[in-house]
């Protein structure tokens, strides 16, 4: 439940950074400034004690997070894709969070799955592992099936999740809550629709049968895609808490040192996921909203496999080509355009000036150009941006907040496969090819098809509609009128008011 008990939350939150270390840590890796180190640490000092403890073996960060919680856990998997603003060691120390966390037993995955299909797990399965996968919140077994001897993967939600998850939430809505209150200037990032937009994130990846259905969707869309696979599903070993699929084989795609000992090009993988991933969001406007490391394989023969499909991210084809031409803008470094897609799309209020936020647009994007990868600071770029939008009253987007996020975790997931890929470089085939399918003369002639389609769909409806709408208006202008009575008072005042002018000019 949402409500003030939540303070006690965040005090939490604060001290088991403090207490376990993670808080110099981790405003050490981001290069945090002076004045916010200092906050931090007199707001989170007095409360040290009533930090959780985490375990002392792990570093820092990951032990403060591991116990927080599994929305915390989330927090980490992103910045785990992030050497360049998190830096390298911290990168590599939260690489843990995405499916090496803490299992539960396997006599309690056998027993949700019992519960779930309502058979004993070893009627169904002839043999059923260890856990050979921990995330936040769920956990993998490598099992057999009885039927068919074919071997496939098991994803049983870890027991309790659905209310952690709430706790954490509610937590988060009070300090959205707190974040408006205390700053107004803070409320164009919309904090408070942003946390609703995560929880409908987090209600559907607790729900097996949805991401059942989106690995289903997905695989339907990316049939032709060179160089990519996905496991199919089981559905009649699948429901809400249980989901079964074929057993992908492969190497990590974050193990660098296992990927060059197969004799895997790291350099063309790091340009397959990003592109595959602009394709997916660009092409089908539905991606997978959740590509870091720990969900990406390698099969043996160079494709890549993706897997978990809990996060899914939906664009409509509007947003699709706004997001488009200003890809394509950075890409030709046209900022001019670029800021003229941001006032038409209505992201930037209309009274600011188009050529002075364009200035700022190149000041953003300028320094990559001509650059690898090694030589750009997105933390810093980032921080830029954030001031860029700030300054314009950009108010966030909450249609495009998990495809923001996924390009972030994709480019860093790039990056650690090859760190001097330049993202544009990479982009612009793809882009270029969607720009010319979607905005050019056979989009305009493919768009008139579709209307002429619902025009024709609803035509013999059209003249009731007409009909009833000029009803609407009558009925709306009648009802404005005043009533007679009203009429009289109206007419009286103003015949009262022309005498009483007209005695003041005699």
């Amino acid at each position: 439940m949402r409500g003030p008990h939540n303070i006690w939350r965040l005090i939490r939150t604060g001290a088991t950074l403090e207490r376990t270390g993670a808080m110099g840590v981790v405003l050490d890796a981001m290069d945090a400034p002076r004045t916010l180190r200092i906050a931090a640490r007199v707001l989170g000092w007095p409360f040290k004690w009533l930090g959780y403890e985490g375990d002392p073996s792990t570093p820092p960060a990951v032990r403060a997070l591991t116990a927080l919680g599994p929305a915390y856990i989330k927090f980490g998997q992103i910045l785990s894709t992030r050497p360049d603003v998190v830096g390298t060691d911290m990168a590599q120390q939260l690489r843990v969070l995405q499916d090496k966390l803490p299992p539960f037993s396997v006599e309690e995955a056998k027993s949700e799955v019992m519960s779930e299909l309502g058979r004993p797990v070893d009627e169904v399965f002839s043999s059923f592992s260890e856990p050979v996968a921990a995330a936040s919140i769920a956990q993998v077994h490598k099992a057999t099936l009885a039927e068919t001897g074919e071997t496939v993967a098991v994803k049983v939600l870890r027991p309790g999740i659905e209310r952690a998850f709430r706790k954490d939430i509610d937590a988060f809505y009070l300090a959205a809550e707190m974040i408006e209150l205390l700053s107004p200037a803070s409320r164009r990032l919309r904090p408070l629709e942003v946390i609703s937009h995560f929880e409908g994130v987090v209600n559907g990846e607790l729900d097996l049968r949805l991401e059942s259905a989106s690995a289903s969707e997905f695989a339907a869309n990316t049939t032709d895609d060179d160089g990519f696979q996905l496991p199919a599903i089981k559905w009649g070993y699948s429901g809400r808490r249980v989901m079964t699929m074929e057993w992908a084989e492969g190497v990590q795609l974050g193990d660098n040192d296992a990927l060059d000992a197969a004799g895997h090009d790291r350099v063309a993988l790091s340009e397959r996921v990003l592109q595959l991933f602009l394709n997916h969001a660009l092409r089908d406007g539905f991606f997978h909203g959740d590509m870091h490391q720990g969900n990406l394989k390698v099969a043996a023969n160079g494709d890549i496999i993706a897997f978990d499909f809990g996060i899914m991210g939906y664009i409509d084809e509007y947003t699709r080509r706004v997001y488009a031409e200003i890809l394509f803008g950075f890409i030709r470094r046209d900022y001019k355009r670029v800021a003229q897609v941001h006032f038409e799309a209505g992201y930037v209020p209309a009274n600011q000036d188009v050529d002075e936020f364009a200035r700022a647009l190149r000041a953003v994007g300028e320094p990559i150009f001509g650059m690898d990868a090694s030589n750009i600071s997105m933390g810093k770029l980032l921080s830029y941006l954030f001031e860029v939008t700030e300054r314009f009253g950009m108010e966030t987007r909450t249609e495009l907040i998990l495809l923001q996020r996924t390009m972030v975790v994709v480019e860093g997931v790039a990056r650690s496969l090859n760190p001097n890929m330049n993202i544009w470089t990479v982009a612009k085939p793809v882009v270029e090819n969607y720009i010319a399918s979607s905005i050019g003369p056979r989009a305009i002639v493919g768009d008139l098809m579709k209307t002429a389609k619902v025009m024709a769909r609803f035509g013999p409806r059209l003249p009731d509609l007409v009909e009833a709408a000029l009803l609407r208006q009558t009925q709306t202008q009648e009802s404005a009128k005043p009533s007679p009575w009203i009429q009289r008072v109206i007419w009286s005042g103003i015949g009262g008011a022309g005498v009483a002018a007209l005695m003041f000019l005699i």
